[in-house]
Parts: C-alpha cells; sequence; structure tokens
C-alpha cells in the first residue's frame, strides 16, 4: 500500500485545509507539506467532539468496543505504509515500527475486552434501610461514567503507542469519551494514516464523526487553545517537562480547571546492591549498556543513572559498561531538535567539575552516541543538574561509600517513573530498606531487570510522583488508564428503568 499524505487535518469526518503549511523534517525519504493548525479548527473539533457525546458518551460497552477492534483492524490493514512512513520521519527501524504497531492494536484491543467484562465501572451498592433509626438510609448505588471530550497530545519517541490512535486516545474512547488529537509535528505522516484508520472504522461501525479529530502541528496556539477550550475536560500528555508543565498550568488557570495527565520525564534510578554487584558486575554492565541505549535511548523508562557502593565490583562495573557501550554505532535520533537537546546535555555534563568522564563521544547532526560520566554521592546530592533527564544514550555513575548513603542518595531523588534493585538473595536486608523509599519515588519498582519495556496489562504502572507526571495517581498505561476519564457518580432512591444501563449488565 502506496501512501501520499493528503497534509490536511480530519476534523469530524472532513478533511481541511488550515492556514498556511510546515515541511516534515524526515530522517530519510521525501519531504510532504502539511496544513498548519488553527484555533478555529480546535473550536470546530471540540464543538463537533461535545455533539458526539451525546450518543457515544451513552452508546453501549458493546459498541464501543467494537468501534476500538475495528481501528485496530483498519491500523493492520495499513501496515506496510504505517511502517513504510514512520521509518521516514523517524529514523526509527522497521522491526522497531512494527513492533510499536502491534502494541498499538494490542491496547486497543485489550481496552475492548476490559470495558466488554464492566471491570471499569466499579459498581456499588448499599441497600436501603428504611427501618434503620434514628432516620432509615436510602438506597445508593455507584458506577464509573464517561467525563466528557478528551485532548490528546501526540508524543515524539512514540509516533504509534503514544500519539494518534495510542494508549491515552484508546482509554479515552473506551471510557466513552470523543477525542480531539494534536498531532506531533516530528511525524505528521504517521499520525495522518492512522486517522484514515479511525475514519474508515467511524464509517464502519456508524460512530458520530465528532467522535474524533486530529489537528496538525505547526504553531503553539494550537496546542494553548485546545487545554483552554470550555467544552475539553481532560488532557493526555506525553513529553517534555517544560512543554507538559506550561500546558498544566494553562489548564489549572482555567475559569473551570482541568485535570492535565501528563507524563514529563524520569532518570529511572537504579540501585546495585553489593551482592549482586561482587556476583555479577561485568553482566549487569553489559545489560545496563543495551538498556541505556536501546532506541537511541529515547525511552521515558531509560535508566539514565546507576548507584553503587564504591570498590573493587564498582570497577568491574563501570568498566564492562564502558566496553559495551564503546561497540554501539551511532543512532539517529527521532527529531533534529531532540538531537541538539541530547547535544547540548551531553556537553552540560562534560564541562561539570563534578562528574568524570569515563565514554565521551562526539555526536553530530541527527545521530547520537551514548556517553557515560561518573561522580559521588555527595557531589550528586549537591548538584541538582546532574539528576535531570538527558534524553538519549547518556548514563550516570554515582559511587556511594555506604549503603547507608545509598539510602540517603534515594531519598534525595525526585519523583521518577521507574527504580530498580539490583541484588541477590544476601542483598535482602538491604532491599527491604531501600523498598520503601523507592516506592514513594517512583510508580514501578523493578528487581533485577531493566525498566525499558512496559508491558501493556492490568496491574501495570506508568506514572510517579512529580516531575515523571503530573497525577501521581494515575497511570497512562494498562486498564486501569481508563480511569482518568471516568469520574464517579452516586444514584439514591433511583427506580431501575431510570438507571444506566451498566448498572444491568
Amino acid at each position: 500500500m502506496v501512501f501520499t499524505p493528503k497534509g490536511k487535518h480530519l476534523v469530524a469526518g472532513e478533511w481541511l485545509d488550515g492556514e498556511g503549511t510546515f515541511g516534515s523534517a524526515p530522517a530519510h525519504g521525501p519531504v510532504y507539506h502539511f496544513a498548519i493548525g488553527t484555533v478555529e479548527l480546535v473550536n470546530r473539533a471540540c464543538e463537533a467532539a461535545e455533539e458526539a457525546f451525546w450518543s457515544f458518551g451513552y452508546s453501549s460497552r458493546a459498541e464501543r468496543a467494537a468501534f476500538l477492534r475495528t481501528i485496530a483492524d483498519e491500523i493492520d490493514a495499513r501496515a506496510d505504509a504505517i511502517t513504510e512512513i514512520g521509518s521516514q520521519e523517524t529514523g526509527l527501524p522497521e522491526a522497531r515500527l512494527q513492533g510499536e504497531r502491534g502494541r498499538t492494536t494490542g491496547q486497543l484491543r485489550l481496552f475492548a475486552d476490559h470495558i466488554e467484562k464492566g471491570e471499569h465501572l466499579d459498581r456499588r451498592f448499599d441497600a436501603a434501610m428504611p427501618d434503620r433509626k434514628p432516620a432509615p438510609r436510602p438506597e445508593i448505588r455507584l458506577i464509573q461514567r464517561p467525563i466528557g471530550p478528551v485532548a490528546v497530545f501526540g508524543a515524539s519517541n512514540f509516533p504509534l503507542a503514544f500519539s494518534t490512535a495510542g494508549g491515552d486516545t484508546a482509554a479515552a474512547l473506551a471510557a466513552g469519551c470523543p477525542v480531539v488529537v494534536k498531532g506531533h509535528s516530528a511525524h505528521p505522516g504517521t499520525g495522518e494514516i492512522v486517522a484514515q484508520a479511525i475514519e474508515a472504522a467511524i464509517r464502519k461501525t456508524g460512530v458520530h464523526p465528532g467522535v474524533f479529530s486530529l489537528i496538525q502541528g505547526g504553531c503553539r496556539e494550537v496546542g494553548h487553545a485546545l487545554v483552554q477550550h470550555p467544552l475539553i475536560k481532560a488532557v493526555g500528555f506525553t513529553g517534555s517537562l517544560a512543554g507538559g508543565r506550561a500546558l498544566f498550568d494553562l489548564c489549572a488557570a482555567r475559569p473551570e480547571p482541568i485535570p492535565f495527565f501528563g507524563e514529563l520525564g524520569s532518570v529511572n534510578p537504579m540501585f546495585l546492591l553489593p551482592e549482586a554487584l561482587n556476583a555479577r558486575a561485568e553482566t549487569l554492565g553489559q545489560g545496563w549498556a543495551g538498556s541505556l541505549t536501546m532506541g537511541a535511548g529515547q525511552f521515558c523508562t531509560n535508566p539514565g543513572i546507576a548507584v553503587v557502593v564504591d570498590g573493587a565490583a564498582a570497577d568491574r562495573f563501570t568498566a564492562a559498561t564502558v566496553e559495551a557501550l564503546a561497540t554501539v554505532a551511532p543512532q539517529t535520533m527521532l527529531t533534529d531538535g531532540i538531537a541538539k537537546a541530547y547535544h547540548d546535555g551531553q556537553a552540560r555534563f562534560a564541562s561539570r567539575n563534578a562528574v568524570k568522564p569515563l565514554l565521551v563521544t562526539r555526536s553530530t547532526d541527527r545521530a547520537a552516541s551514548p556517553n557515560l560520566f561518573e561522580t559521588t554521592g555527595a557531589q550528586f546530592l549537591s548538584d541538582h543538574a546532574l539528576g535531570e533527564e538527558v534524553f538519549g544514550p547518556l548514563g550516570l555513575v554515582v559511587r556511594v561509600g555506604s549503603l547507608d548513603e545509598m539510602e540517603q542518595l534515594a531519598r534525595g531523588f525526585e519523583g521518577q517513573l521507574t527504580a530498580t534493585i539490583h541484588m541477590d538473595s544476601a542483598d535482602l536486608d538491604a532491599a527491604r530498606r531501600l523498598r520503601p523509599v523507592l516506592e514513594r519515588k517512583a510508580g514501578r519498582v523493578l528487581v533485577n531487570g531493566f525498566p525499558t519495556g512496559v508491558e501493556v496489562v492490568d496491574s501495570m504502572v506508568h506514572g510517579g510522583p512529580y516531575p515523571a507526571s503530573t497525577n501521581f495517581g494515575a497511570t497512562s498505561v494498562g486498564t486501569l488508564s481508563i480511569r482518568r476519564f471516568l469520574r464517579p457518580v452516586a444514584y439514591q432512591n433511583m427506580p431501575e428503568g431510570l438507571l444506566p444501563e451498566d448498572f444491568l449488565g
């Protein structure tokens, strides 16, 4: 299937122009031009989403499940074209894009199964007590209901799984919430072809066309207008700390503040306990190098920091990591901007007296090579910048003098998506000291693994305390993520014939 982009916005079933165009910036292949979004298009999409909510928000779970599965089928039908343009725009290898497409369609089908079971509804019932003294108790029922239109921002590092039909969109549609997507300018063609798949699913299932719109980027005003539109009731975002915080503040400043579910960044520290480090320092170093450089380090769960107790085992670990990293060839980064930010971050580390370079490579243009630095626990705690994310294959080893210092260091971390303990059985007491600290810092705590790779399952949490995310009670991966787009409603003394159908089946 050969795909040539329309270069337009999809708004409630119509492909529309904007005001002017912007050119894509592909890693390779042709440059395409796309219409720039406008505030008028945002208004039109949000109004259509509100109109669609009155049917889609009250549709049956079976109808929404069929819609989700049809979207997945339509994405699969465009598999080759998605891989081709996705690879051109992002530089990601075909295997990675094929795997991400499978994750995207898998999320859609998982949510279809989930809502059919009714597990997201949290149905509760307290029977009436008419004879209770001194006052009778009424009958009360509770159920989760959809909140209304949702805005979703496409992510730069996941053109499929966290973008147009990604996890935020899948969860919102499953909940019964229409979606307005602000496409990411790093992969507008990929966003458009997925939007075409959703459009085809809308036609096949007879869903109101306002249930989905895609407005391409090209100007900052589009994002600002979207989060401030009074008909939008929540926002899903994956991106930078600075960009996410700016949108979060806009949501909070609205006359009607709305929740902003932003996943903003994380350094995902690993704590290598002494017995594990002594037993398998070389294996751990090689494993870290592989995780650190996976996808050019452009995963939000990239483990950027390794904390070790100083000594001979730490020396073996760093030597093995350097040796493994030195064999990694330069990799193409997703955008010119991301590549520049990585080069700037590498230069910032290299210029600091608080760190010792272990492996320094000079990256050029859109390519990135791994870099590794080392510091002490005291220097790390005194220099906040050392704990800030550098998006790419850059690692920092932090050497501490004791397990007490390791625990102190753990307490000093900001919120994280993940935190990892590498341990052997003899490290159990030390791990017991760390676990309560790490569970306060991170949404997911791992043992003897690497955090890159997030399973899309019921029990997954992809979120954490700020600045990892803006809402520590939410996740953007797994079926629990649907709860972001639902709210509890209690029904008191309501006749059965007036209750929502979800109470009955």
